[in-house]
């Protein structure tokens, strides 16, 4: 028996996720001492009096205007995204309600809308709850994770817009206040996130046992809804978000920087405050839904292969919420991790703030082994046995912390080879740079190569972790691989959240027309905020990876195919078809990007020639049409590449059966991974080798630059290029695998039951 007993287990898991909650509540309190009105951002007193006031002086802190112009921007940018979340979400509310039938009628049709108990699948002798009811709890559960996920990702929004003007305002006091302003507003999404993620998870669990009572196979079965619906609403959050926000960038930095050479965020660009608002719809409520989704895939994966193994057999309910423990140590030592960035360190000049988030990373990895172990020995027995297709395989507690291990370990090497590729401060990026001495074209094609070159460690990193983790513990093991990845979740989004909000609060400044130096801060904050993204769009995709596997792993048991063989027709037509489904998915998003983007150009150069005044500063530029440009394209452009990962799992699970489907499974997980690796870190690299260039911070930068040059101008293409692939199709792409193995799972008694209507009929 394990010596953490069901009851502390019951205790343990709520208490941790309240904690995280109140740790958020806390953040956010404290990043709302920054006054917004003038009279009381004045009234804010002073550490020793005289010394501070000078610096204020000095830096402008007492012009009321600066203050009432960053709260006038700051209100633009926050109403333009609430009022575009509010229209996709009427558009997702919708498919949420079609969705949420079709999951009932799939699965209530397996035993015909019997309501009579049946036999259990895998706890032979046993009778289970009607198959009916299954398709209830899973609509529910479907459901409960859709709103979760919806919610998680607009408070992300509303906590960033409330907080880049605060940075801005706080960046000029210096570098390390800014910086201390933009990290607690990342961590208030952080520990929202994850922590609202487990008590949702958990108090469903809780639910649905009074119905189930001792039937765990049908009780975990009904929880996969929740993965589904997460991950459904991460891919239009991420897909619908990801083209609102390219969309205005590309075409703000094509007409801006390149035709009308003005700097980047200048008040009289009409595409600005849409450009804005794109950081907070796309990069913050789209990758907030996104992690979530993968949180909870990665949580229903292991229960539901921990439900049919002696966990699940013998009733032990501390082993079976193994996963849940894991997740609730990660909250607490995450929460450690973000009080050492923010009030036991302090970040004193420019050069600092890149070290002081990755020393985030290595931090949480080195105290999350350590409760990993402590978890792993309380919680579970010293053996116990994992369903192995067909077979039960003895593990033992320790073979289990291994593959919660190499996941975490696997997720930070992703995270630092990623870095590696896309931080200015390497040889990559800058002989990316180099190459823009001689045009647009080498700039591009070092900047694919430098992608294609990057996928080689991660993929060596996850096959090292899925090999280990499957030896020890099959499936069982790739999905609390995953996990582990997942467990430091809380400061993976502070440190990814804080980028856009960085982003925001240099837009902000310029549009202000706040000094130079203030914009130097809040671009050297971007500027790591970029690369910090770029860590945490790969521990995305890696996480998507091994949660996508583990699902996989879920689906071909629940569907009774006991050997994939890639030699057999059925199969191998699905694995060709499946590897291409990434790149169809790909074409849709960068082409949706490049149609809205064209608009936006014309919209932009049609004000510049027909507004009196703008480029001298006496007109004023019609902001809302390039807002209103940006929410018609995402929302009409996001239903086509929603539906193809949506329909395809029905149309082959239905058509050809779930040996086909298992086929174009794992077909879109190996090509896709390799897609959003190379697009992601491609689209980073061209980032900031733009960046390398403008800041001119090394006597190399220097020969290529100033802002404005032709090899200034070739390097803004290379980044207009990119952008698309790194914030649309790159991040989309870890949703599209995880989201067709968890439909396949959801609907696997429906496709074991009817499915393969071609084949039975050919």
């Amino acid at each position: 028996m394990a010596i953490l007993s069901a009851l502390a287990t019951e205790v343990l898991i709520p208490v941790a996720g309240i904690i995280g909650i109140a740790f958020a509540v806390v953040q956010w309190v404290l990043v709302s001492r920054v006054k917004l009105s003038p009279a009381a951002a004045a009234a804010g007193g002073s550490k020793n009096g005289y010394g501070d006031y000078l610096i204020e002086e000095e830096e402008g802190l007492n012009d009321h205007n600066v203050v009432v112009k960053c709260a006038e921007i700051q209100n633009a940018i926050s109403e333009g995204a609430t009022s575009f979340l509010f229209t996709e979400y009427q558009y997702v509310g919708i498919f949420m309600s079609i969705f949420a039938v079709v999951i009932f009628l799939f699965l209530g049709s397996v035993e015909g809308f019997s309501t009579k108990s049946q036999p259990c699948t895998y706890s032979k002798g046993k009778t289970c709850k009607p198959a009916l009811f299954t398709a209830l709890f899973s609509t529910a559960s479907f459901l409960l994770g859709a709103i979760t996920s919806l919610v998680s990702g607009f408070l992300g929004m509303k906590i960033a817009t409330y907080a880049n003007a605060r940075t801005t305002l706080e960046a000029r006091k210096g570098v390390g206040k800014a910086f201390i302003t933009a990290f607690r507003s990342g961590a208030v999404m952080g520990f929202l996130l994850a922590s609202s993620g487990l008590v949702v998870l958990y108090i469903t669990i809780n639910v649905f046992k009074l119905y189930y009572g001792d039937d765990w196979e049908g009780l975990f079965e009904s929880i996969t809804g929740y993965g589904l619906g997460g991950s459904s609403m991460a891919l239009f959050g991420r897909v619908g978000g990801g083209i609102y926000t390219k969309a205005a960038d590309v075409g703000a930095d094509l007409v801006g920087k390149v035709e009308r050479n003005i700097p980047e965020d200048d008040p009289r660009n009409p595409a600005v405050i849409a450009d804005n608002v794109g950081d907070n719809v796309g990069d913050i409520a789209g990758m907030g839904s996104d992690l979530f989704g993968s949180y909870a895939e990665s949580s229903c994966a292991a229960l539901v292969v921990a439900s049919i193994s002696s966990f699940g057999i013998n009733h032990d309910f501390t082993g079976m919420c193994y996963p849940l423990l894991v997740s609730s140590v990660g909250i607490i030592v995450c929460l450690i991790t973000t009080l050492i960035a923010t009030d036991f360190s302090e970040i004193k000049a420019v050069k600092e703030i890149e070290p002081a988030l990755k020393k985030q990373l290595v931090i949480s990895t080195a105290l999350m082994t350590v409760g990993i172990a402590i978890i792993s020995w309380l919680a579970l027995p010293a053996k116990f046995t994992i369903f192995n297709f067909g077979t039960q395989k003895e593990v033992s507690n320790w073979g289990l912390f291994f593959c919660v291990a190499i996941g975490l370990w696997a997720g930070l090497i992703i995270g630092f080879v990623t870095e590696y590729y896309t931080s200015n401060a390497y040889s990559p990026v800058q002989d990316v740079a180099d190459s823009c001495r001689t045009g647009a074209a080498t700039n591009v094609i070092f900047g694919l190569a430098l992608g294609y070159k990057s996928v080689i460690i991660p993929i060596f990193a996850i096959a090292v972790s899925i090999y280990v983790s499957f030896s020890i513990a099959a499936m069982y093991g790739i999905a609390v691989a995953a996990l582990g990845m997942l467990s430091t979740i809380a400061t993976g989004l502070a440190i990814d959240a804080y980028g856009p909000i960085s982003d925001n609060a240099g837009g902000i400044a310029e549009m202000a027309g706040m000094s130079h130096r203030i914009r130097e801060r809040t671009d050297a904050l971007d500027a790591a905020g970029n690369t910090t993204a770029a860590i945490g769009k790969g521990f995305a995709i890696g996480s998507a990876a091994l949660v996508s596997l583990a699902l996989f792993g879920a689906f071909v048991s629940r569907a009774g195919v006991k050997v994939v063989d890639v030699l057999s027709p059925k199969v191998f037509i699905g694995l060709i078809v499946g590897a291409m489904l990434p790149y169809w998915f790909s074409a849709m998003t960068m082409k949706s990007v490049g149609s809205a983007a064209l608009k936006m150009v014309e919209e932009v150069r049609r004000q510049f020639n027909t507004i009196p005044g703008l480029m001298e500063g006496t007109g004023k530029p019609d902001y809302a049409t390039c807002v209103k440009i940006s929410t018609d394209a995402s929302i009409k452009e996001m239903i086509p590449p929603g539906a193809l990962v949506m329909l395809t799992p029905l149309i082959v699970g239905t058509l050809f059966g779930v040996e086909t489907l298992s086929g174009v499974l794992a077909g879109a997980l190996v090509s896709g991974v390799q897609i959003a690796i190379s697009a992601s870190n491609t689209g980073g690299a061209w980032d900031n080798a733009k960046k390398y260039i403008e800041a001119g911070a090394s006597e190399h930068a220097r020969t290529l630059g100033p802002k404005g040059s032709d090899c200034h101008k070739a390097a803004v293409i290379g980044d207009t290029i990119g952008d698309p692939l790194k914030d649309t199709s790159g991040p989309s792409l870890n949703i599209l695998i995880k989201l067709m193995a968890v439909e396949s799972l959801v609907f696997a008694p429906f496709f074991a039951t009817h499915g393969g209507l071609l084949f039975k009929y050919l």
